[in-house]
This record gives structure tokens, C-alpha cells and sequence, in this order.
């Protein structure tokens, strides 16, 4: 994808161009927010990772005004917000325009990732011609169990049931979980999504319900919770099936009781939001081993829907992989490249353990290496078949560590090893920089 990073700080720029740029995205990056749009107009984004806050006197204000004037150019680009320090309130009212997602300053680079994944593979999977019908534009496939899953969501959307969504890794879960939300009468309020996985046990109370200034070390101002950002919408929560059961106590509360406290707060919040949750494991194996409770299971299962693997409707793959292959060319200005008959039919004969996923990865990386090719055939595809060379973006390896070792240098050079301005330049508290002063074995006298 195309990234542009708005954000007046240089050190968080280089940090993000780093990351993002490691993992195969194309990224731009401008610290002045004045020339925003006439950027997007020459770069012209798939997404933008915004930062809310420009300046202390704006408190938020002027990233939100800028989000205003990038939706009035163009409603189709994709929105992250960043923010530090502006009210939580104002970042939620930017989810209310539109933005995909709200990531706080310090940003966990996983989440990050997690959240652009996410965006990329609605982007690549925006169909204008597969399932109009069910008015599902994301969802593609005509097999006879793919139809049932979108008849399915016909049922369903208008209602407020709790819905799980079950199925291997890399068949679309998140995708059908936002058709839902489109479908419904909440398609105009927030869908937030929450990678329960890939979320710390330590974190998950802050996360989910939010924490109020003081409740812990470094909780330096009040924020909100992706309850509170999701109210009067819809939550997603991905990989139900890895939260432990000692946060499986405290979801069920919220889903029954409809209320909740923020950490370090007494204080009930009531909420109204649509739970939709996802797995790729069997809960009913995990309640007989008694790692998911039972009653948390039947909370959220009121109905079910079952997402099929691709080996059990392969007449879709030739209609899936000729439309992965239309969205790349068309990328790239090679629209006229085709994959042959007979290619196709291999192809549906070959077996996709990463589903979807990997189906995608394999077109695109065929494409990449034959883009000179008016004819992609089973020889084009060799090779992305061999043992181990299927890529896979959602598994590519990169030291995390390393980039934050590198961007922590940065910073303390450009800041005179200032403890106080290094730690706002990187959006950190003092005590969250001297932790990472400490576990890297910095030295930082100035």
C-alpha cells in the first residue's frame, strides 16, 4: 500500500518509514500539515497515519480539521490516528468521520501493523461486480457455501444477536464481520476491531474499557477504551479463542451487565454495542479442557456462521485469483495481464493451507516476478509453490527491537540527551524512556 504519515515530528516520521517500509508498504512522510492535501494529491494514498496533535494550543484540533478537508478531497482513503496527548474525546469523534482506527502514542508497532493488515486487505478485497445482489462488495465467491454465508448475513445484520464467526486462518473472517456492520442499522457508527491475540493479559483492562489518570505508572492523562470508542456501533474481536480466562471473567461481565469501570475508576459507564467475535479454534474443545469458560461461549454464540476453507470451494479460486490478479495489475498499470484457462484449473487443484491469504500472496508475488508476461501459466507460478517460498506478509520477519533501539539514538542526538524533550519527541513518559534507556544499556548523560 501507499502510506502517508502526517506528523510534525521527524523522529516519529523516520520511525514509522522505518517500520512500515520494512514491511513492504510504499511510504511518504510530511511534517508540516500545511501542505497535506496537495501530498495526497501527487501520492495519492491507500491510507494515512495521521497525527492529531500539531501543536499544544490545538489540543487535537487541527488533526481533526485536517481529517475533515482529507475526506472532503477523497472519502475513499483510509485514516489511523495517532495522538500523544489530545483528548481521547476528539480522536472519537474523528473514528464518528470515518477514520479506520486510534492508536495512542506510544505506539505498539504490532498493533500498528495489525491495523494497516486489516485496512490492506479491505482495500484489495473492494469488489464493484462479485455478490451486488447481497449488496456485499468484499466477499467473493459464488459456490453453493459461500452463498449460504451471505444469505446468512442477510438474516442477521439487522439485529443485534451476537455473532461468532469461525474458521481457519486466512479465510476472511474480519471480512464478514464487517459486511455485517454494513449491513446493519449501526453501518453509520464505529467499527472497532481488536486483535485479542495479539493484546498482552497486563493490557487488556486499559485497552478494552480505558483508565483514568493515575492508575498505574506512566497512565499520565485519562483514556478511553475500544468499549467506550465502539458505543452505539460494533467491536470486533479476532482470536477470541487466546484471551485467558482470567480476561475471560472480565468480557463476560461487560457483555452481560452492558456496563463496565474504567481502570482505577468506580465510576459504571453504560454501554450499547454489537459484539462480534472470531476464531480459528475450536471453543467447544476449549470449554471440555477448561481453558474457555462456557458461559463466556454461549454469549457470544448466539449464532454462528462458519467460514468454509478455500480447499472445500475451490470452483471460487479462479474467480478469487483473477481478482487479486485485476487489483495488482491495475496498480500497476498492467491491466492487460491474465492468467490462461488451464492455469486456472491448476490452480484449483492446489492446495491453500493459508486460505485466502495465501492465495493472494502467491497471485501477487507471480505478478511481481512476470509482470512482463501478457499470459501468466502454470510455469509463471512454479516457483511460488516451491518448499517454503509461498510469502507471507502476516509472517515476515523483522527486529522490532532493533527499530526502537535505532529511533530511541535518534532522538536522545537530536535532543542533546534532554531526558524531558527526547521523551516528548517520542511520545513516551520519562519513566517509559528511562525503562528503555535501561533495558538497552544506554548511556544518556548529557
Amino acid at each position: 500500500m501507499r502510506i502517508l504519515i502526517i506528523d510534525d515530528d521527524s523522529t516519529v516520521c523516520t520511525s514509522l518509514k522505518l517500520l512500515l517500509g520494512k514491511v513492504g508498504h510504499e511510504v511518504k512522510a510530511i511534517t508540516n500539515p500545511i501542505i497535506a492535501i496537495d501530498q495526497i494529491k501527487e501520492f495519492k494514498p491507500n491510507l494515512i497515519v495521521l497525527d492529531m496533535n500539531f501543536s499544544i494550543a490545538t489540543s487535537g484540533k487541527q488533526g481533526l480539521k485536517l481529517l475533515k478537508n482529507i475526506f472532503e478531497y477523497d472519502k475513499s482513503i483510509s485514516v489511523i490516528l495517532m495522538t500523544g496527548w489530545a483528548t481521547v474525546a476528539l480522536a472519537v469523534e474523528g473514528m464518528k468521520l470515518g477514520a479506520k482506527d486510534f492508536i495512542a502514542k506510544p505506539w505498539d508497532n504490532k498493533e500498528l501493523i495489525n491495523s494497516i493488515k486489516n485496512i490492506e486487505a479491505l482495500f484489495h478485497s473492494s469488489n464493484h461486480k462479485i455478490n451486488q445482489e447481497h449488496g456485499v462488495n468484499s466477499i467473493i465467491g459464488n459456490s453453493k457455501s459461500i452463498e449460504k454465508v451471505l444469505a446468512m448475513i442477510d438474516k442477521v445484520a439487522p439485529t443485534d444477536a451476537s455473532i461468532l464467526i469461525s474458521g481457519e486462518s486466512g479465510t476472511g473472517k474480519e471480512l464478514i464481520a464487517e459486511a455485517i456492520h454494513q449491513k446493519s442499522n449501526r453501518k453509520d457508527k464505529p467499527f472497532i476491531k481488536v486483535n485479542l491475540g495479539g493484546l498482552p493479559i497486563e493490557l487488556f483492562e486499559s485497552e478494552m474499557f480505558g483508565h483514568v489518570k493515575g492508575a498505574f505508572t506512566g497512565a499520565d492523562i485519562d483514556r478511553e477504551g475500544r468499549f467506550s470508542i465502539a458505543n452505539g456501533g460494533t467491536i470486533f474481536l479476532d482470536e477470541i479463542g487466546e484471551l485467558p480466562l482470567a480476561n475471560q471473567v472480565k468480557l463476560l461481565r461487560v457483555l452481560q451487565e452492558k456496563t463496565f469501570e474504567k481502570l482505577g475508576s468506580s465510576k459504571q459507564q453504560k454501554i450499547d454495542v454489537r459484539v462480534i467475535c472470531a476464531t480459528n479454534r475450536n471453543l467447544f474443545e476449549m470449554v471440555n479442557e477448561g481453558t474457555f469458560r462456557e458461559d463466556l461461549l454461549y454469549r457470544i454464540n448466539l449464532i454462528n456462521i462458519h467460514i468454509p476453507p478455500l480447499r472445500d470451494r475451490k470452483e471460487d479460486i479462479p474467480l478469487i485469483a483473477n481478482y487479486f490478479l485485476k487489483n495488482i495489475a491495475a496498480l500497476y498499470n498492467k491491466e492487460r495481464i491474465y492468467i490462461t484457462d488451464e492455469c486456472l484449473n491448476w490452480l484449483s487443484n492446489q492446495e491453500f493451507k493459508g486460505n485466502i491469504r495465501q492465495l493472494k500472496n502467491i497471485i501477487e508475488r507471480t505478478f511481481f516476478l512476470h509482470q512482463e508476461k501478457k499470459a501468466l501459466d502454470r510455469k509463471s507460478f512454479l516457483p511460488s509453490f516451491s518448499t517454503n517460498q509461498v510469502p507471507d506478509k502476516s509472517k515476515e520477519t523483522f527486529n522490532l527491537e532493533a527499530m526502537e533501539l535505532e529511533t530511541i539514538k535518534k532522538a536522545l542526538a537530536i535532543n542533546n540527551n534532554v531526558i524531558s524533550t527526547t521523551a516528548k519527541a517520542l511520545g513516551i513518559t520519562r519513566s517509559a524512556l528511562y525503562r528503555r534507556l535501561e533495558k538497552y544499556k544506554i548511556n544518556h548523560e548529557s
